[in-house]
């Protein structure tokens, strides 16, 4: 690097800009090429709201009893459908005093999930050995963390994360794949998730905007909807982008998933 890069550099660091190499966006569309949602055989079904709170999972929740959803808010839709059907679900979120109804089949821990068990913060895997330390079954994962998803996917032992038969999970901040050392952290979280499970649903949360550059364009917030490969016998893409149970999130922000995440032709 020179002087007067260097120098540029600074002066725009002063100025609250950043400055930094662009990934390559090869490296960005093999991601999303990895990403890329298949029809697995089994139809997909929405649980929750008719917006936020909202996910599409396939349909395949026969024996799944609990539930672990961190990330309240003010929206328990997701969990109340579940409870209809007779799952349990296990809720925490640091910013709420409780979830925002009340069931019997509800129970609220008032931490933020991280990568430590400590102050306000608990593991994923000391969560779940709380209340299922020898449960040794099938069990669904929402998670809705705003950016605390990367590091604690990546600090969940995989046996744990195999024990979820389905995962529907809000990635935040996608905008900043084209930050080299934030491409790496990113896609080493969803190369471990891939170990074991495929991608079969993608929907852009109209709460922010996308990034634009060439043929990419990312939404600054997905929700993907994971399918564990022990639960699936074949494979082929989808195309069928919006899904007829897709809503959107925000009335005022209509998206679409862009084809570069599912047509590569």
């Amino acid at each position: 690097m020179t002087k007067w890069v260097r120098l540029v550099r600074s002066v725009l660091l002063a100025r609250g800009v950043h400055v930094v190499r662009r990934t390559a966006p090869e490296d960005i569309l093999g991601l999303m090429k990895k990403l890329r949602p298949l029809d697995c055989g089994k139809e997909l079904i929405r649980i929750g709201g008719q917006r936020d709170g909202g996910y599409l999972l396939p349909n395949d929740m026969e024996g799944i009893e609990y539930c672990f959803s961190p990330g309240v808010n003010e929206v328990s839709d997701f969990e109340n459908h579940l409870a209809d059907l007779g799952i349990k679900s296990f809720l925490a979120d640091y910013s709420v005093d409780g979830p925002p109804v009340n069931r019997p089949e509800f129970v609220f821990d008032k931490k933020f999930l991280g990568i430590c068990d400590c102050g306000n913060f608990m593991t994923l895997a000391s969560w779940k050995d709380k209340y299922l330390a020898h449960y040794a079954s099938d069990v669904l994962l929402q998670m809705d963390i705003e950016g605390w998803e990367y590091q604690v996917i990546l600090n969940t032992p995989i046996s744990l994360l195999n024990q979820f038969r389905i995962m529907a999970i809000e990635f935040h901040y996608l905008d900043r794949l084209f930050d080299p050392f934030v491409f790496s952290m990113f896609s080493s979280c969803f190369e471990r998730i891939l170990q074991d499970f495929y991608v079969v649903h993608i929907h852009p949360n109209g709460c922010r905007s996308s990034v634009k550059s060439g043929d990419i364009d990312i939404p600054e917030v997905l929700e993907i909807t994971f399918i564990n490969k022990r639960r699936v016998e074949s494979t082929r893409p989808r195309y069928d982008f919006p899904h007829k149970l897709d809503v959107d999130n925000e009335i005022a922000n209509p998206m679409r998933l862009p084809k570069c995440w599912y047509s590569f032709r």
